[in-house]
């Protein structure tokens, strides 16, 4: 593991880090942030998942969770959103495919199958990692995201319900296979098969039985993405009939931007740490 930064931050210890990763066939960064509860003993695990264009740095920089985690003895974790180097295939002119687009799938489609795993990489690769290096309580872990990074989440704890003791969202892709700005991706990496999209799409992996103990969502109305992208009632009518217990707040005045986030990032993890204590 090479190390490429790290800082005292509120008493714990935020690095930034590269390895090489099997999943993505390439040299993978992101970053963690250790509480200082961690000297004494090991401590669980929030993931979060950033959205389109974005890399670990966007979050850190801007989601202001350093604080709320130091006080809440919780370790963050902030991966990439895709591989990325010489050899990955891209499309420069598209924001919403390729590179900093990895929509946390495994890519099935040539020629982006060898390296658009991030499925595999969040799921299994990089926990393992953790579990070696980091003072990581994998028994206790939640998972959160932003946009694209909300998709992920969602998608993930679904699947993984024995994983995550909790999970949120702000501003999800709650129905990406039929999103004007997802589904292009998914064909991209998934094929023209649209059943294979069901695997990575939050509404249609509850209304094909996959199920989590309840949700938390935040969307801003003022959302720029609100009606073509996200359309978290499309979340509310699956949790509804399925059962899940969802809090979907929807914050006056605020839009898709990382002061959003910000707003109410401390909110979150408060909730995480409640369900993490359990």
């Amino acid at each position: 593991m090479e190390t490429l930064s790290s800082a005292k931050a509120h008493g714990g210890i935020q690095g930034v880090y590269r390895h090489y990763s099997r999943s993505t066939d390439t040299p993978m960064t992101f970053a963690v942030f250790v509480p200082p509860q961690a000297a004494t003993a090991k401590v669980p695990v929030v993931w979060f998942l950033s959205g389109l264009t974005c890399t670990h740095q966007n979050a850190m920089d801007k989601a202001e969770y350093r604080r709320a985690a130091a006080e809440l003895g919780l370790m963050i974790v902030l991966p990439d959103t895709s591989p990325r180097g010489p050899h990955v295939p891209d499309e420069t002119d598209n924001w919403q495919f390729g590179s900093g687009a990895g929509f946390y799938l495994d890519a099935t489609e040539a020629p982006y199958d060898a390296n658009y795993r991030m499925y595999s990489y969040i799921t299994d690769e990089l926990p393992s990692y953790l579990a070696v290096n980091f003072p990581a309580d994998l028994s206790r872990q939640a998972i959160m995201g932003h946009s694209m990074g909300g998709h992920g989440a969602l998608t993930i704890a679904l699947k993984h319900p024995e994983r995550f003791r909790s999970a949120s969202a702000f501003a999800p892709i709650v129905q990406p296979s039929t999103a004007d700005w997802s589904r292009p991706a998914l064909a991209k990496y998934l094929g023209h098969n649209t059943m294979a999209y069901r695997d990575y799409d939050t509404t249609l992996l509850i209304e094909d039985g996959k199920r989590f103990s309840e949700f938390l969502v935040d969307q801003g109305d003022k959302d720029e993405y609100l009606e073509t992208g996200l359309r978290p009632w499309l979340l509310k009518e699956a949790c509804d009939k399925a059962g899940i217990p969802l809090t979907l707040n929807m914050r006056e005045g605020y839009d898709h931007s990382y002061a959003f986030v910000s707003t109410f990032m401390a909110d979150h993890l408060a909730w995480h740490a409640e369900r993490l204590k359990r």
